[in-house]
């Protein structure tokens, strides 16, 4: 179980992405003192737990409305985490996080900032509700639905550390230090989304 649990907490946290939120999060609120920026971090920390844990509860419910079974999401999912650990490993995600921060700074700076971008897509995105809709499959009991919301929680607070750190955060790793991370980040979600592909393989396997 305490695998499950530090498996869980890392395949959220690097879906996530909290250290190249960063510098995306300043761009979004530029002009804002530090006090109106704790507030938009905080919002859109709360909007973006709100949101996964919607899928963590009714993840498999929402599935079966569609007549999918755990084992093809895990498939399905497992290689939409490698897509976006893919698209970490040769920073094409940014390039595409970054042009969803410019649309929103031209569109409406301040106001909605913390529900679009931020909350969604850039903190509960498609990788992160995949890797939350995956887990959910895993922790199916009441109990352990509790520890997977304590999970997101844990996740989302990282999260909301860095965006309210985020100008020292990013003047610490500077560029060569977020591309390294990221780069690092992107080849551990590679390879839990290759033992989503293995588990949702199996078990289908074992179905038929």
């Amino acid at each position: 179980m305490i695998d499950n649990i530090f498996n869980a907490f890392v395949t959220l946290l690097v879906t996530i992405d909290p250290p190249g939120l960063a510098p995306l999060f300043l761009a979004l609120t530029a002009g804002m003192n530090r006090s109106e920026r704790s507030q938009v971090g905080l919002r859109a920390s709360l909007i973006a737990f709100a949101i996964l844990a919607l899928f963590a509860v009714a993840g498999t419910t929402i599935l079966a409305v569609f007549g999918i079974t755990l084992p093809a999401f895990r498939v399905a999912g497992g290689l939409l985490l490698f897509y976006i650990a893919f698209e970490m490993i040769f920073e094409r995600r940014q390039d595409r996080k970054e042009k969803s921060a410019d649309t929103a700074i031209t569109r409406d700076h301040i106001r909605n900032v913390a529900a679009f971008p931020l909350a969604l897509p850039l903190i509960a995105g498609p990788g992160a509700i995949s890797a939350t809709v995956l887990l959910s499959g895993t922790f199916q009991s009441a109990p352990q639905r509790v520890i997977l919301m304590a999970i997101l929680a844990a996740c989302i607070f990282v999260t909301w550390i860095f965006l309210v750190l985020a100008d020292r955060i990013d003047r610490f790793l500077g560029e060569t230090g977020r591309s390294i991370l990221t780069r690092l980040l992107g080849v551990i979600l590679a390879a839990l989304a290759v033992q989503f592909v293995a588990d949702g393989v199996k078990a289908l396997m074992a179905a038929s």
